[in-house]
């Protein structure tokens, strides 16, 4: 049994699927309820668990000998870096001592040591505690998810306009969530003792010039890209929402993006390019 934390997700959806179609028995744990009759109908056992339960979550777990990890991303609203460490360890703490025999968890381009910098932060010190415990481990890290874009969809229609921190022509690996989702599959079923570090990405890198033109082509109309000054980060993302602590976690990860940029050699592709994707998004 496959156990997949963040199931109905985009790559936990594309997980499922991939291991369901082979055959494979798979639980989903999840927060929404309502999916629940959707996966029973694919074949897929479905177990709603509150992610900061640790009983709950062990419980769980010991449904299987295979588990995909993703944490969770926090809402924005709130502080994004303290709730996803907080989920982190409930799910940690649950596998200690639990009967899962193999761990395969979704990690990021980027990751490293450093408090308040978002998923960098959270998700490298993911990758460290694993690497402590017993059980194998692969991890994934993904590189940025073209799905981020789909939250551009409506401005784009509306007013013609793609607003982002980064530069028009900043070129940066990105990734269809689809692509991982059917990569971790390949994972979940190797050997118990077949781990590793897997950089994953598309087909080549992608600019936000690159989304804007996807779009436009795509929408039958211009689009523009509107790229915000770094001098109004911070008040651009609290303007949509973000909370003060989360705002700051992102600012700084988008500088660490922009500074750090490095091509990684010999990544896993995927096959969906961006226009695919945000045709897909679009229709």
């Amino acid at each position: 049994m496959h156990i997949i934390l963040g199931g109905t997700g985009h790559i936990g959806s594309a997980l499922a699927e991939a291991l369901i179609a082979k055959g494979e028995k798979v639980t989903i744990i999840s927060r929404n309820q309502s999916k629940r009759e959707e996966w029973e109908q694919k074949g897929a056992e479905f177990a709603v668990v509150d992610i900061f339960d640790e009983q709950a979550l062990r419980q769980t777990f010991n449904l299987g000998e295979r588990l995909f990890l993703l944490n969770p991303p926090a809402a924005p609203s709130t502080d994004t870096v303290a709730q996803e460490k907080k989920s982190l360890a409930a799910i940690l703490k649950a596998l200690k001592g639990s009967k899962i025999k193999k761990v395969v968890a979704e990690s990021t381009y980027g990751a490293q040591s450093g408090d308040d910098i978002g998923d960098l932060g959270v998700l490298y010190s993911m990758e460290q505690a694993l690497a402590e415990m017993e059980v194998p481990v692969s991890i994934i890290r993904g590189a940025y998810y073209m799905s981020n874009w789909a939250a551009s969809l409506d401005m784009v229609k509306k007013t013609g306009q793609l607003h982002t921190l980064y530069p028009a022509d900043f070129e940066l690996p990105m990734v269809a969530p689809k692509d991982i989702g059917q990569f971790a599959a390949r994972l979940m079923l190797e050997a118990v003792a077949q781990t590793g570090l897997h950089h994953v990405e598309g087909p080549k890198e992608y600019s936000p010039g690159d989304v804007a033109d996807a779009f436009a082509e795509l929408l039958n109309k211009p689009v523009e890209v509107v790229q915000t000054p770094k001098s109004q980060w911070f008040a651009s993302l609290q303007e949509i929402g973000f909370s003060e602590k989360a705002a700051q976690s992102m600012v700084a990860m988008t500088q660490i993006t922009l500074d750090q940029h490095k091509k990684i050699e010999d990544p896993i592709r995927g096959q969906t390019t961006l226009k695919e994707f945000i045709s897909e998004l679009v229709r």
